[in-house]
């Protein structure tokens, strides 16, 4: 995210590159970058003569390389984005020439997501000498709820930790996914607005009570009623809480507390960093370990990938939600 902020402030600064080349696993900040060189580069009358949008799919290198050779008309450069331009990837070292002596009057980015060039290559080094070379990475499960917070500190929201964990648990590492949700919740929610689970639930369609979270917290506390519960209620939603995700979070869950048993440093930060989790949270994980020793924690993990097999229709006969649900319930209580 620094080096996001810093390649915005130079262009603010008017320390304008004539290539960004913005590749990576992670598209969120690839589009966050092309929008802003596009909103802003250009004083908006100048943008009907001067700004153009190709598509990788749709060109050659060729192509690209003649637009960006064209001289801007009146004014001082012109803006050419090359959008989905993985698409281009088994001619894309064909640029190397264009971007030795690139036009100084053109700005040429390239979103090349999924994706990225080898840095040994010539052409990449070329670009990161002339122009700019950002690879967005895709952020760990773990890292996503400090970007959540921060997103939101910048907008003047905060977050409760309970709500934070909700978002990462449904939308994943997703960040386009989950600043949609989250611009959601700004329309509605004034700034200042500390948002709770109760705004999860009610504006972006988290049931607070009955969601994987709470089934994983159910079982870390033993409490078979509740667990039987909230899974009863995902039996009746099969499409919103689909077994494969429920079985894959709550084996993700033993399999932290695995690493939790394994732990000689149980140091609460140290063991937060070692697991993966919020250390608001951790509490849960000590009772959880408490509640199943390692013997019964390598037992369970056993047994939710024979789950996990028969959620996918392998052996299981075609065995209801309800029933898979059920075994894997009683396999951990136990």
């Amino acid at each position: 995210m620094d080096e996001v902020v810093k390649i915005v402030n130079d262009i603010k600064a008017g320390n304008i590159k004539p290539i960004y080349f913005l590749m990576g696993e992670e598209p969120y900040y690839i589009d966050k970058l092309s929008e802003y060189i596009e909103q802003n580069v250009l004083a908006e009358e100048e943008k009907g003569f001067n700004q153009t949008v190709l598509y990788g799919r749709d060109v050659s290198i060729d192509d690209i390389v003649s637009t960006a050779k064209r001289y801007p008309m009146m004014a001082d450069r012109q803006v050419v984005i090359v959008k989905e331009a993985q698409d281009l990837s088994r001619t894309i070292d064909k640029i190397e020439s264009y971007v030795d002596n690139p036009m100084e009057t053109t700005v040429l980015v390239f979103c090349y997501k999924y994706k990225t060039l080898d840095k040994r290559k010539k052409v990449t080094k070329l670009l990161a000498q002339k122009g700019v070379v950002y690879e967005s990475k895709k952020l760990y499960e773990n890292q996503v709820g400090d970007w959540i917070k921060r997103v939101l500190a910048g907008k003047k929201y905060t977050i409760d930790p309970k709500a934070n964990a909700m978002l990462v648990e449904f939308l994943g590492t997703d960040l386009s996914k989950i600043n949609n949700e989250l611009e959601k919740l700004q329309i509605i929610l004034p700034q200042g607005t500390m948002i709770m689970p109760e705004h999860i639930e009610e504006n972006i369609g988290f049931s607070k009570d009955y969601n994987v979270f709470e089934l994983r917290k159910a079982i870390g506390e033993r409490n078979q009623l509740k667990a039987y519960k909230i899974a009863e209620n995902f039996a009746h939603n099969p499409k919103e809480y689909p077994l494969v995700m429920t079985t894959g979070l709550v084996f993700g869950f033993f399999v932290q507390l695995l690493k939790y048993h394994g732990l000689k440093d149980k140091n609460p930060k140290n063991v937060a960093v070692a697991i993966g989790v919020n250390p608001y949270f951790l509490k849960e994980y000590d009772l959880a370990v408490k509640n199943y020793p390692m013997r019964k924690v390598s037992q369970i993990v056993g047994a939710l990938r024979d789950i996990d097999i028969k959620s996918k229709g392998v052996g299981a006969n075609a065995l209801p939600q309800s029933d898979l649900l059920k075994e894997m319930l009683y396999k951990i209580f136990n």
